[in-house]
C-alpha cells in the first residue's frame, strides 16, 4: 500500500488529533472545532480547526458522517465539499458549510464530518458518438427497492 504524508496545522488543542484507521476505513474523521447552537433553520460555516498542505495532484473530499444528521439535526449544504491541494495556507481552515433542520447544540471536539484524498481526475477527451452500442438498464431507480 502507497503512503502519503499530509502536513497539519492544527488551530486549537481542543480537538483531538487526526488519526488513520486504516483497515476499518478510509475516512478520516473531523471534529467541530468550536461550539455551535443553531436554531432551526440557521446556517454557519463550522471550523475544523485545521489546515493542511495536501500531496501534489490531490485533492480532499469532505462529507457527513453517517450519524451526522441524527445526532445533530445539521446537513452539509454543499453535500460534499472538494478542497484542492492549493488550499494550503497557514489560514485556509477546513470548514463544513451546516444548516441546521432543528435546533441543535455541537460541542467542540464532536465528529461532525469525515475526509478522504483521491487523485485528481485525468485529463478527459469526449467522443461524440450516434450510439452507445450497449443495452439499456431500464432508467434511474430501475434496479428496484429490494
Amino acid at each position: 500500500m502507497e503512503t502519503k504524508t499530509i502536513k497539519i496545522k492544527y488551530h486549537s488543542e481542543e480537538i483531538s488529533k487526526l488519526e488513520y484507521i486504516g483497515g476499518k476505513s478510509d475516512w478520516i474523521d473531523l471534529r467541530a472545532a468550536e461550539h455551535v447552537v443553531l436554531k432551526k433553520g440557521e446556517f454557519k460555516l463550522i471550523s475544523l480547526g485545521i489546515s493542511m498542505q495536501l500531496p501534489a495532484g490531490y485533492e480532499a473530499v469532505i462529507v457527513p458522517r453517517s450519524s451526522t444528521y441524527k445526532n445533530f439535526g445539521i446537513i452539509q449544504t454543499n453535500h460534499m465539499g472538494v478542497i484542492d491541494e492549493t488550499y494550503c495556507g497557514n489560514d485556509d481552515i477546513f470548514m463544513m458549510p451546516a444548516l441546521a433542520m432543528r435546533d441543535t447544540e455541537i460541542n467542540v471536539n464532536d465528529r461532525i464530518c469525515q475526509f478522504r484524498i483521491q487523485k485528481h481526475q485525468p485529463q478527459i477527451v469526449f467522443e461524440e458518438v450516434e450510439t452507445l452500442e450497449n443495452e439499456n438498464r431500464g432508467g434511474i431507480g430501475s434496479t428496484g427497492v429490494k
